[in-house]
Order: structure tokens, then sequence, then C-alpha cells
């Protein structure tokens, strides 16, 4: 068994991923979550207890997404000037995004399920008003578990006269401090989660086998089928190779795990599976058009309206040059 001492495998590619990955999720999840907000917000007339949890996702994507500017700064310098407080929030916000996005999506998950497998018992539970409760004991929440690294000094000097930012901890802070943080998190804004989702996906495919069901709703099965799909898959992909490495990333770093090829292993590991993560801002968009038909409907009459707009301008600018060849011509023969 070789010692965590003398294993020191090179992570070194994870700044040049990270740059590359963060700048495509910042321009892609900049862009695709203001577009999801403004529909969710402005051009939705109806707003219910989906709408709600969706917007709170949104919320949490774009509070991420403002932070990244910082970290891609961060991974293309490997300098952090902006302080320890800025780090604090970059990284808190980080935490509260992953988690956030997890419980959000748990809630949307949840709702489709009780609105396809029990949607008369559950008309009391799915009202705006107690989505509203939810989304606030999901901030909560998240922020019980993301907040006290803000107490953390994050920034650290190296020798080169540079500073680093939520790296670099001390094998000491990691089995006191963020070790504690590790397993909250994964319990409450992952492991429980990831159960209510494949409870929610199970169920609500066995009710879709069901011939009666299907014939007394007015739901669409290809329609939901899509849609659960989609959802299911973008909380596998993005979160669970990211979470089931942060508890080896954690054994680790406490130096529980010590067998260089494990370590290596998981210090490889670890940045791929957060870009995964991370990309999760731009996958939201997605799920928002296939869980909500209005909100797809909205998508469809703002891209109708854009297009009859773009073919009346197009037809006044054919339509202009004709009519003053014409005028030219009515000039010309009155001169003549």
């Amino acid at each position: 068994m070789a010692s965590n001492a003398t294993c020191t495998p090179d992570d070194t590619f994870k700044y040049t991923l990270y740059t590359s990955v963060y700048s495509m999720v910042f321009i892609v999840g900049l862009g695709s979550n203001c577009v999801a907000l403004y529909v969710l917000r402005c051009s939705l007339k109806l707003r219910n207890e989906t709408i709600t949890y969706m917007t709170n996702l949104a919320v949490s994507d774009l509070l991420f997404v403002f932070t990244l500017p910082f970290r891609i700064f961060y991974y293309v310098t490997r300098d952090w000037p902006f302080g320890n407080l800025l780090c604090n929030i970059s990284g808190t916000l980080f935490l509260t995004n992953m988690y956030g996005s997890i419980l959000f999506l748990t809630c949307i998950s949840v709702d489709r399920f009780l609105a396809i497998v029990h949607p008369f018992r559950s008309r009391m539970l799915r009202t705006k008003k107690k989505a509203i409760i939810v989304c606030v004991a999901v901030w909560v929440t998240v922020l019980t578990g993301s907040v006290p690294a803000t107490f953390l000094q994050t920034t650290k000097g190296t020798a080169n006269q540079t500073k680093t930012c939520f790296e670099n901890f001390s094998s000491d802070t990691w089995k006191t401090f963020l070790s504690k943080i590790v397993i909250f998190i994964e319990i409450v804004g992952f492991f429980i989660p990831l159960l209510l989702n494949l409870f929610c996906f199970s169920m609500v495919l066995k009710t879709l086998k069901q011939p009666i069901t299907l014939s007394r709703s007015k739901f669409n099965k290809k329609k939901i089928l899509r849609m659960i799909v989609v959802h299911f898959l973008t909380f596998i992909c993005c979160f669970v190779p990211y979470n089931v490495t942060l508890v080896m990333y954690s054994l680790v770093r406490t130096g529980t795990v010590r067998n260089c090829f494990v370590v290596t292993t998981v210090k490889t590991m670890y940045p791929i599976t957060l870009c995964f993560a991370v990309s999760n801002c731009c996958f939201d968009p997605i799920v928002y058009y296939f869980t909500s038909e209005t909100f797809q409907n909205s998508i469809k009459r703002k891209s109708k309206s854009l297009r009859l707009d773009s073919d009346f301008s197009e037809a006044l600018h054919q339509s202009f040059p004709t009519k003053n060849l014409r005028l030219i011509s009515v000039n010309s023969e009155s001169t003549v």
C-alpha cells in the first residue's frame, strides 16, 4: 500500500478542462436560463406549482452562472486576486446550485408522480402555496449545508506569490470540517433525492403500463414517457457520477484511502465528473421544455411570432424596391 505522501498524481489538466467547460456553461447557461426565466415569469399566464419549482431552479442556476467569470479567470491565471469573501461566495453558490438543482428537480419529479399516479388524491397537495413553502424549505436546507463553507479561510498563498481559491485544503481541514459538510450534503442533498427520483420514475412507468389508467386520463403516453426519461437522464448523468466520486474524493483527502492507484483514479475522475455536474445549468431549460406543456406552447408562440415578424420585414423589404422603381418610372415619363 503506497502512502498518500509518496503518491502525487498530476491533475493539472483540470485547469484547462475547467476553463473550457465553464466558458461553455457560462455562455449557454446564461442565455438559456435568462430565456427560461423570462418565459416562466413574464410569458406564462398560468403559474402552477411546477412553474414555481422551475422558477426557483432557474434562479439557482443563474446565481451560479454569474460567478463563473471569476472562476474562469482563476483557472486561466491560476491566481485568485478577488479576496477571501468572494472566493467563499463563489464556493457557497456552487454548493447551493448543485444541491438546490438536485432538490428542485426532485420536487418536479415528485409533483409529476403525484399528478400521474394519484391525480385526484393529490389535488390538495399540489397547490402553488404549498409549492412556495417547499421551495423555502429547499433554500434553507441547501444554505444550511453550504453556508458553513464561508467560515473557512478558502484563499491560500503559494510559493510564487499567487493565491488559490477553494482547493488544496489540508488533510486536517478535511477531517475536522469538510468531511462533515460532505456527509450532510451527500445524505440530504443526494442519496435521499436519488431514492425519491428512482421511486417516482418506476411508479410512473408502472402506471403508464396500465391501459385502464391511460384511458381514464387525458395524458399523452409518448409525451409523459419523453418527459420522465429526459428528467431522469438529466439527474443521473449530471449528478450521480460527481457525487459518487465526491465520496471517494473525501476518503482520499482525509487519508482513509491511501492506495496509490485509487488515489490517482479518484483525482483524475473528480474534475471530469465535476464538469458533468456543472453542465446541469445548460440541461435544466431542456427539462423545463419537456416537463411543462405550458412552457412548450409559450416557446412555440414566441418562435412563431419571431418568424412572422421576420417574414413581414422581408416582404416589406422586397416590396419597397419595386414600389420605388415604379415611382422612378412614372417620374421619368412625366418629365419626358
